[in-house]
Parts: structure tokens; C-alpha cells; sequence
């Protein structure tokens, strides 16, 4: 039997903070790209988590990470 991930948000702003920094996705685009990266089977759980949290999928990633602070400014 598979086992799904529980994705905590956390968890989430973690994937997310790497593919900024990666370069992969922007802060300016919204929430809903993160579903590329995240296997559909487990999008689900990461849609409720982020309900409970009252972000919606439209809201932009730089929402989501928040205020981030550099140690090279």
C-alpha cells in the first residue's frame, strides 16, 4: 500500500522558498503553480492545508513565504 505525505505548511513554504531560490518558479506567481511540482495524487492534501490556513490558490507565492531575510544585503 502506498503511503501519501502529509503536507504541512511548513512543508510547503520549504518546496516553495527552494524553487524560488532555485530559480524555478517567481514569488509574483500565484499559489496553484506549486501543483506542477507536487505529485497529483498529493495535491489534495496540499490544497487542504492551505485552506486551513486561509491562502487561496490565486494568492501569490510571495504571499505564501512571506517577509524573507538576506544575509548578504
Amino acid at each position: 500500500m502506498l503511503q501519501s505525505i502529509q503536507y504541512s505548511m511548513d512543508f510547503i513554504r520549504d518546496e516553495a522558498r527552494q524553487l524560488v531560490q532555485q530559480g524555478v518558479i517567481s514569488r509574483h506567481q500565484p499559489i496553484y503553480v506549486l501543483c506542477q511540482y507536487i505529485p497529483a495524487r498529493e495535491w489534495n492534501w496540499v490544497e487542504c492545508e492551505l485552506e486551513k490556513s486561509s491562502f487561496l490558490l490565486r494568492d501569490r507565492i510571495g504571499d505564501l513565504l512571506g517577509r524573507e531575510d538576506w544575509d548578504n544585503d
